[in-house]
C-alpha cells in the first residue's frame, strides 16, 4: 500500500472513530431543516492504469446542500472541483442519502453519494459514474452557523480516455462552514413555573415552593437555586421551604433559578402573603351576678380567634378568690366585703396576642339585726273627776278605778301612777291634790287587792279637780315632769266619808 493510500485510510478510520464516539452526544436541540456547506477539499485519486501514478490534488473546493426529512435522515446534493499538477482535474456532481446525529455542541454526519465524475488528465477526459461515501463532524459556532472541522470520504470511479482504461480508488478530506436554515419541529426552550402553598400564612407558618421545569435535556441533572426577598429559603431540589419567622405582614416573592450545567437555564417566581394577625375576642358573664356573703358565682368566658388559633384563659378578681383556667371559673366571695367585685377575663392565643373583658358580681349586705322592741312607755289610762273641795272617791271614780284594777291584774308586771290635781280656787290646794291621789290608791289596794308597791301617788302642777291615772309597763319609767311624790304622812281617808266629816275628825284629833 502506498503512503498516500495509508494516509487516506488513516483519515477514514479517524473519521469513523469520531462518528462512533460523538454519535452518543446528548441530543437536546432542534436540528436544522436545510444545510448549505462550502469549504476546502484535498483529494487523492489513487489512480492506476493509463493515469496511474498521478499525484494528489491539494487544491479544490467542495459545496453541498442537504435537505433533512427528520432529525436523523435526509438527502444531499454535492459538487467538487479539485486540481493538481500535470494538468489533473477532478469534477463531481453527485447526490444520495445522508444521516446525522445532532447534539448540543456538535453534529456527526454520514453520506453515500452517486453521480457523475469527470477526471481530466493529460490523456484527455471522459465523464463517467462514480461513488463517494463518508462523513464528518460539525461544531456549533453560532445558532445558524457550524464549523465543519473535518469531512472524510472514500471515492471510486472508472474512466476510458483515448482507449486507455483509468480507474481510481481514493478519497477526499476537507472542512468549511455550514449554514443552517429552518428547524425540525418546534424549538424547545427550557422553561419553568413556580407555585407556593399556601399562598397566605401568618408569620412563623411555613410556605412550600415548588418549581416545575420543562424542555430540559432529560439526561442531565438539574440544579435549583432558591431565593426570596426578605425570607430564608432552604432546599436544593425542585422544592424550597420558606421560613417566614420574623416577617412583617405583606407580599413576598420566592424565586427558583434552574440550570442543567450547560446552556439550559430557566427561572420562575411565586408569591405568598404574610397576613396581619388578628387578636382574639372575648366576653364574659357571671351567674348569679348577685350572691349572699361567702357565696360563689360561676364566671363563663366566650372566647374566639378570627385566625383559628389555640386559646388559653386567665382570670382576676378585685376581692374574694377566683379559680379556673379554662372557659369557666369559680369566684368564691368568702371574706369579701359587701358590694361589687370586678372580675377580669383574659384570652391569649399561641402568638401571645390577647383580649380582655370584665363582669361584675355583687355581694349583698347581710340582713340587718332585728330592731329591739320599743322601750315601754308610761301611758295615761284615765282621769277621775272629783267634786270641788272634795277628795272623796265616789261611785263614778270607783268605776274608773275598777277598770284600772283589771288592767293591773292583767299586766302583772306593770305599775300605776296616780297624779292628784287641785284647782287654785279650792281649799287645801296641794294637800287636797295629794289626798285625792292617796284615796284613789287606797281604793285600789283595799277594795281591789292591788299590791300597794305597784301604785305610786303624786301631785301635779296642773290646775283641776281631777286625778290622772298612768299605766307604767315593766321596764318603763314615769318621767313625772312637774309632779311630786306624795309624802307618806298623807293618810288615806275612808271612802264613805265626806270631806267635811274627814275634816272634823282631823280637828278632833
Amino acid at each position: 500500500m502506498s503512503q498516500r493510500k495509508f494516509h487516506l485510510l488513516f483519515t477514514v478510520i479517524v473519521a469513523a472513530l469520531i462518528l462512533a464516539t460523538t454519535s452518543a452526544i446528548a441530543q437536546d436541540t432542534q436540528p436544522s431543516k436545510v444545510d448549505l456547506y462550502g469549504g476546502y477539499v484535498w483529494a487523492d485519486t489513487g489512480s492506476h492504469g493509463a493515469a496511474g501514478g498521478l499525484k494528489n490534488m491539494p487544491g479544490g473546493f467542495n459545496a453541498a446542500g442537504t435537505w433533512w426529512a427528520n432529525r436523523y435522515f435526509g438527502g444531499t446534493a454535492d459538487s467538487q472541483f479539485s486540481f493538481g499538477d500535470n494538468s489533473m482535474r477532478l469534477a463531481t456532481l453527485q447526490a444520495g442519502p445522508a444521516v446525522r446525529f445532532p447534539g448540543e455542541h456538535a453534529t456527526v454526519f454520514g453520506q453515500a453519494l452517486f453521480g457523475l465524475y469527470d477526471l481530466r488528465t493529460p490523456l484527455g477526459s471522459n465523464p463517467n459514474l462514480g461513488i463517494t461515501a463518508g462523513g464528518g463532524l460539525d461544531l456549533h459556532l453560532l445558532p445558524r452557523v457550524d464549523l465543519r472541522v473535518i469531512q472524510a470520504d472514500m471515492q471510486w470511479g472508472r474512466f476510458h480516455a483515448q482507449g486507455a482504461r483509468t480507474e481510481f480508488l481514493g478519497g477526499r478530506i476537507g472542512g468549511g462552514l455550514v449554514f443552517k436554515f429552518g428547524t425540525i419541529g418546534p424549538v424547545l426552550i427550557p422553561a419553568a413555573t413556580c407555585s407556593a402553598q399556601p399562598t397566605e400564612v401568618f408569620e412563623g407558618e411555613p410556605v412550600t415552593a415548588t418549581a416545575n421545569a420543562t424542555n430540559f435535556n432529560p439526561k442531565r441533572t438539574l440544579t435549583y437555586n432558591w431565593s426570596a426577598n426578605g425570607a430564608k429559603v432552604s432546599g436544593t431540589g425542585s422544592t424550597g421551604n420558606v421560613d417566614t419567622k420574623g416577617l412583617q405582614p405583606g407580599s413576598y416573592t420566592v424565586k427558583a433559578d434552574i440550570s442543567d450545567g450547560h446552556k439550559g437555564t430557566a427561572s420562575c417566581t411565586a408569591s405568598f402573603t404574610v397576613k396581619q394577625p388578628r387578636p382574639p375576642q372575648i366576653s364574659c358573664s357571671a351567674n348569679p351576678s348577685t350572691v349572699q356573703p361567702n357565696g360563689t358565682a360561676t364566671i363563663t368566658s366566650n372566647g374566639s380567634s378570627p385566625d383559628g388559633r389555640n386559646l388559653t384563659y386567665s382570670y382576676t378578681a378585685s376581692a374574694g378568690n377566683i379559680s379556673g383556667s379554662g372557659s369557666s371559673a369559680t369566684l368564691n366571695t368568702s371574706g369579701a366585703q359587701p358590694g361589687p367585685i370586678n372580675v377580669g377575663c383574659t384570652v391569649t392565643d399561641d402568638r401571645n396576642l390577647s383580649a380582655s373583658s370584665s363582669t361584675m358580681v355583687t355581694v349583698e349586705a347581710p340582713p340587718p339585726a332585728p330592731a329591739p322592741p320599743p322601750a315601754p312607755e308610761a301611758s295615761k289610762l284615765n282621769d277621775i273627776t272629783f267634786k270641788k273641795n272634795s277628795p272623796r272617791v265616789d261611785n263614778a271614780a270607783k268605776a274608773i278605778l275598777d277598770e284600772v284594777a283589771l288592767r293591773l291584774q292583767r299586766d302583772a308586771d306593770s305599775k300605776a301612777v296616780i297624779v292628784g290635781q287641785a284647782d287654785a280656787k279650792e281649799k287645801g290646794g296641794k294637800k287636797l291634790a295629794a289626798q285625792r291621789a292617796v284615796n284613789a290608791k287606797e281604793y285600789l289596794v283595799k277594795e281591789k287587792g292591788i299590791d300597794a308597791s305597784r301604785i305610786e301617788a303624786r301631785t301635779g302642777s296642773t290646775a283641776g279637780t281631777t286625778a290622772e291615772i298612768w299605766l307604767v309597763p315593766a321596764g318603763a319609767t314615769f318621767s313625772g315632769d312637774g309632779t311630786e311624790v306624795v309624802s307618806a304622812k298623807v293618810k288615806p281617808q275612808a271612802t264613805g266619808r265626806t270631806h267635811r266629816a274627814a275634816k272634823k275628825a282631823s280637828t278632833k284629833k
